[in-house]
C-alpha cells in the first residue's frame, strides 16, 4: 500500500498532524518554515499561518483557540487577535533543548517532550499540561521526544526516545497524568528508518513515522510490525486519522538537512500524504485548559 501527495507544500519540517473534528480540517505544524497549515478534505483548500517562531506542536482548545509549543514555551493562542498567554517556559537553563512531539491524553491534558537539537545529549524532559494550567515532569533524561499517543482507553501512553529506536509503552494514571511500568512495545532495530510520530487507530494499532525510512509501519498491540504503508519520500515525520469516517491517514514529511540531489529525486518532500489503510482511527481529545 503507498501513500499518495495531496498537498504539494514543500514544508521545511512538516510535523505535529492532527484532525480537528470542530472545523473539519486537518492541521499540522512547518516547525523550521514557523507556519501552521490546514487541509480540508471536502473541499481540497489549503491555508497557511506565518507563526512568529518555531511551532513544535499544537492543539485545538476545547474552549476555543489553540495550545501552543514553541521551542521554548507552551502558550495559549488567540488565532484571531494573535493575543498569547504564557503557560510555562521549557527548560530555561538548558541552551540545547527545544520542545519537540507532543498529544492530548483522553483527559485533553496535553503530554509534549523536548530534544537536545544540538548534541543529541539525553538532558531534555517530557512534561504534562494539565487542565489547570499547572506543569509536571513525566519523563527525564530524554534526547530526541517522539511518538507520543494514547490507547483508545487512555490507559496505555506510547513514546520513543527516537535514538534508542524503540518505541515503549507506559501504564498512564488518568487522575493524575502519570507514567510507570515502561516496558519495550517494539523495537526498530531492523526496521530502515527510526521511530518519529505516531498516532494509534481504533484497534489499538500504533501508527509510526518512521523517519529515514521511506514508510509508515503499524504496530500491532502484541507489539509486533504487521502493516506496512509505502512513502515515495525519504523523511516521514508524523501521522494521524482523519476526515469525516476517520479512515484516511494523514502523513507529514520534510526536507530537512536534504541536499539538491535528494530533492531533486524526491521533490514532494515535504508534501502532505494520505492513504486509506482499511482501518479508522481515533479522536484526539482538545485540550481542556
Amino acid at each position: 500500500m503507498r501513500a499518495e501527495l495531496i498537498v504539494d507544500c514543500k514544508n521545511e519540517h512538516g510535523e505535529g498532524v492532527f484532525w480537528n473534528p470542530a472545523d473539519g480540517l486537518v492541521w499540522w505544524t512547518d516547525i523550521e518554515g514557523c507556519a501552521l497549515w490546514s487541509f480540508d478534505p471536502t473541499t481540497s483548500e489549503t491555508a497557511s499561518y506565518q507563526m512568529p517562531e518555531r511551532v513544535c506542536c499544537f492543539a485545538p482548545r476545547a474552549s476555543g483557540g489553540l495550545i501552543v509549543a514553541y521551542a521554548g514555551r507552551v502558550v495559549l493562542f488567540d488565532p484571531v487577535t494573535k493575543a498569547e498567554t504564557l503557560v510555562t517556559v521549557f527548560e530555561p537553563d538548558n541552551s540545547e533543548t527545544r520542545l519537540n512531539d507532543g498529544r492530548t491524553d483522553r483527559q485533553g491534558r496535553l503530554i509534549v517532550g523536548g530534544m537536545n537539537e544540538a548534541s543529541g545529549t539525553a538532558d531534555s524532559s517530557v512534561i504534562c499540561i494539565d487542565t489547570d494550567l499547572s506543569v509536571k515532569t513525566v519523563i527525564d533524561n530524554v534526547a530526541c521526544a517522539n511518538s507520543t499517543c494514547f490507547s483508545p482507553d487512555g490507559c496505555t501512553m506510547f513514546f520513543a526516545d527516537t535514538p534508542d529506536r524503540e518505541i515503549v509503552a507506559f501504564d498512564y494514571d488518568a487522575a493524575s497524568g502519570t507514567v510507570s511500568n515502561r516496558r519495550v512495545h517494539a523495537s526498530f532495530k531492523d526496521e530502515p528508518g527510526l521511530p518519529d510520530g505516531s498516532c494509534v487507530d481504533a484497534e489499538g494499532g500504533v501508527w509510526n513515522a518512521e523517519w529515514e525510512g521511506h514508510r509508515i509501519v503499524r504496530v500491532a498491540p502484541n507489539g509486533e510490525i504487521d502493516g506496512v504503508i509505502d512513502v515515495p519520500v525519504w523523511k516521514p515525520t508524523c501521522c494521524a486519522f482523519g476526515g469525516p469516517e476517520l479512515d484516511t491517514l494523514f502523513i507529514t514529511t520534510s526536507r530537512l538537512l536534504s541536499d539538491e540531489d535528494a530533492l531533486t529525486k524526491e521533490p514532494e518532500s515535504g508534501g502532505l500524504f494520505a492513504v486509506k489503510p482499511g482501518i479508522r482511527g481515533v479522536i484526539d481529545t482538545p485540550f481542556k485548559g
